[in-house]
């Protein structure tokens, strides 16, 4: 099965990393968000990508191409035509197609130019900011299961404010990390039939804004709810959580 990865928006809520670089190339614990995406689904054995890229895609075509020179120890032989040499190779079992699919597509028009590249097969789909420690053999399975030509993974996001509790003027009760409001939202990482792309009819057209209603409109569309960790990262708040995490040991999402 093959895994297709947004990674062409500008990300202009993380404008301070994103003006020189697009968002799946901001780095956490050292390694692009995007690394880390590609870790989750090689870990459920899914080792064919598909990227879609588009603002300062290049940056993500160079990362890959040299993806040695960035994870290994190298020594260049100046005296022989340059040649570089790779010590101790930690290399991954992936095969990454990186598709143009242009400056300005919406999020469905990107996913619709990856088409040519889909061997006409079910095949996993996210967002190339987001990172979580869902089951992806579980979730594959549940789409299987109910026959339908899309799942996505329903989250429910903690409350991102402290939350008081109050009794008339007093403070009863402060509680810094509330849970939300119990409201579950698209967190991406959706299981996809091939059929489902044939809602897509171009460049500006929303994956979230027209496709996935097109899909519940027509009882096409499951939901596989996750319970566990999920953090998008949207904004420096958000990358700050996760390099934290990372940090400390405490990543949810490294299952490797």
């Amino acid at each position: 099965m093959k895994a297709v990865i947004l990674a062409g928006g500008l990300g202009t809520r993380l404008s301070e990393e994103t003006h020189l670089k697009p968002k799946p190339m901001v780095e956490v614990g050292g390694k692009p968000i995007l690394w880390h995406i590609l870790k989750i689904y090689s870990y459920f054995g899914i080792n064919e990508f598909i990227i879609c890229c588009g603002y300062k895609g290049y940056l993500i075509k160079e990362y890959f191409a040299n993806y040695f020179l960035h994870t290994s120890d190298v020594t260049f032989h100046m005296d022989k035509d340059n040649y570089m040499e790779v010590h101790e190779r930690k290399s991954e079992p992936w095969k990454v197609t990186l598709v143009d699919t242009g400056e300005m597509s919406n999020t469905g028009g990107r996913l619709g130019r990856v088409r040519p590249y889909l061997d006409g097969s079910s095949f996993c789909f996210t967002y190339g900011d987001g990172l979580a420690d869902v089951d992806v053999g579980a979730l594959i399975g549940h789409h299987q299961n109910h026959g339908r030509q899309a799942t996505l993974t329903a989250v429910q996001p903690p409350g991102r404010y402290g939350a008081l509790h109050l009794d008339g003027d007093a403070v009863s009760q402060f509680q810094e990390k509330p849970d939300g409001d119990n409201a579950w939202i698209n967190g991406g990482f959706f299981v996809l039939e091939p059929e489902a792309l044939d809602r897509i009819a171009g460049d500006a057209t929303s994956w979230e804004g027209d496709v996935l209603p097109q899909l519940a409109a027509a009882s096409q569309l499951s939901a596989y709810r996750h319970k566990g960790f999920w953090q998008p990262m949207d904004t420096l708040r958000d990358r700050t959580r996760l390099e934290e995490l990372w940090a400390n040991g405490q990543a949810p999402w490294k299952l490797w």
